[in-house]
């Protein structure tokens, strides 16, 4: 087996890819397919569902093709995928009903106030684990049911599938023979109970969700079915599924409790493994399950960015400032500082540790003598300084100042960034060798599964530093720069009102 590959399926918010890897650890081949960002209204995101589908298997046809290999000779499959994105399709054709409703969306945020204001943010916390937030998929899913003719009366006559993508994916892939998710991205969905690891009757009354609408709840790492023999001339092991961030956390290998992982994505996100006790936060923070592996969850603490990467795409296609998403890094090098500017990137409003669901993107402190160099480097700036709060608030529910972050995504090989992020902290940066950890994640839990990899341990001994960041700034510039963040964010909330 062990001569074999492991296919994962990394499928995002802006591109669906494929990697093989092989017994080493080692990317063997990757493929990569965009797809359509749809922006119906302000604030609202969505992807067309069959687009995510074909995306994904063509990536994965391709991989296959270009290395020459046949489904025989793929020991598993590991899938990994943006989170709380919220889909619902007929359970005998397979159609969507509506496009998915995407974890940035922030449609049902007037909905989450009038379930504040009618008290259950506590009941909800208690057994999610979640602030009461658009981002996640309850409400979303309730949207779809409330808004699309005939859904609520299809889905309680059990003829619709409600699904994150990591369902979706393996339903399309099995031919409709498998309706499932794992823990991981079920805890995410704001419908299951993360003590008992099962969807909650008290929740779905709430929500108004039928029962018979949802999948299945698996472990991260088991063989939940095979593949229709007809997609890749086998039939492959479906063995292992992530959400994207608690799949970066297993492939950085912070299988310890007090581990910490950031990821620099669309978004970013930092989680903490917590082990088997479920931390609840003082500072708004997530508690979620990270992975369940033979019988045991493993829980995190998390923050979440929503905007992290985003908002370099938004420099190159918003404001065509640069070409490409690298060219932010050259760009911000012609300058020595922020020239005064600062850059909130809420363009969906902001995370934790705010919840504002109001907050809106601002580009405070601009001068005649401001250019384009000042603003490239505040928004990588802005990416940095919101991660900083997320850290902050970990170490108060820790009780313990952090000593280093493992980093992965796409901006973390920017050296720039990752140099502001230590002068920030105060502490160390570590970039592994291999930045693709969140697919990696997918990999490993499918080839643990499989017997791909005996243990853990063995998957241990590939993980490797690539280049460590030190602090070099002085202490009291640190302190102004935050000052002035702190000071940019507070203009920043609360922009959007009734009015508006």
């Amino acid at each position: 087996m062990k001569d074999k590959l492991i296919l994962a399926l990394d499928q995002g918010t802006t591109s669906s890819r494929a990697i093989l890897f092989n017994h080493s650890g080692e990317i063997v081949k990757v493929s990569q397919k965009t797809f359509e960002q749809i922006f119906p209204k302000p604030g609202w995101v969505e992807h067309d569902p069959n687009e995510i589908w074909s995306s994904q298997i063509s990536a994965a046809a391709e991989v296959v093709s270009q290395e020459g290999i046949t489904g025989q000779e793929i020991a598993a499959i590991g899938i990994t995928n943006q989170r709380e994105t919220t889909l619902v399709w007929d359970r005998e054709t397979s159609e969507p009903v509506y496009n998915a409703i995407v974890w940035q969306d922030r449609r049902t945020a007037k909905f989450c106030d009038h379930l504040k204001t009618a008290g259950h943010i506590d009941m909800i916390q208690k057994k999610t684990g979640l602030v009461l937030d658009a981002y996640f998929s309850a409400t979303k899913l309730k949207w779809i049911l409330d808004n699309i003719d005939g859904a609520r009366e299809k889905a309680e006559a059990g003829k619709l599938c409600f699904g994150t993508v990591d369902t979706f994916l393996v339903w399309k892939l099995t031919r409709g023979k498998m309706f499932m998710t794992d823990v991981s991205n079920a805890s995410r969905t704001m419908l299951l109970n993360i003590h008992t690891l099962e969807w909650d009757e008290e929740l779905l009354k709430l929500f108004n969700i039928p029962r018979a609408i949802l999948p299945e709840v698996k472990e991260s790492s088991e063989v939940y079915g095979a593949t229709a023999a007809n997609l890749f001339s086998a039939e492959i092991p479906i063995a292992g599924i992530a959400g994207d961030q608690q799949a970066a956390l297993f492939g950085q290998m912070c299988i310890e409790p007090g581990m910490v992982k950031n990821t620099y994505g669309t978004g970013c996100f930092l989680l903490m493994n917590t082990g088997k006790k479920a931390v609840y936060s003082k500072n708004n923070l997530l508690t979620t399950i990270a992975w369940k592996i033979n019988g045991k969850t493993t829980y995190a603490l998390e923050g979440s960015v929503f905007v992290g990467g985003a908002a370099v795409q938004w420099l190159r296609d918003g404001v065509k400032m640069i070409p490409t998403a690298s060219d932010i890094n050259n760009l911000a090098e012609t300058v020595n500082d922020n020239g005064g500017v600062y850059f909130v990137p809420a363009l969906t409003g902001l995370g934790a540790p705010y919840w504002d669901q109001y907050a809106r993107g601002a580009i405070m402190g601009i001068t005649r003598g401001t250019t384009d160099a000042h603003i490239a480097r505040a928004t990588l700036e802005g990416i940095a300084f919101q991660v900083y709060d997320i850290v902050k608030a970990m170490e108060a529910d820790a009780g313990e100042k952090g000593v280093e972050l493992r980093v992965d995504g796409g901006a973390a090989a920017s050296d720039l960034l990752m140099q502001i992020q230590s002068d920030l902290f105060g502490f160390k940066i570590i970039r592994p060798k291999t930045l693709e950890t969140t697919v990696m994640g997918a990999a490993y839990l499918a080839g643990l599964a499989v017997g791909y990899w005996d243990s853990i341990d063995e998957i241990k001994e590939q993980w490797s530093v690539g280049k460590e960041f030190y602090p070099k700034l002085e202490k009291v510039k640190v302190e102004k720069l935050l000052q002035y963040w702190h000071k940019a964010v507070k203009c920043s909330q609360n922009w959007i009102t009734d009015e508006s």
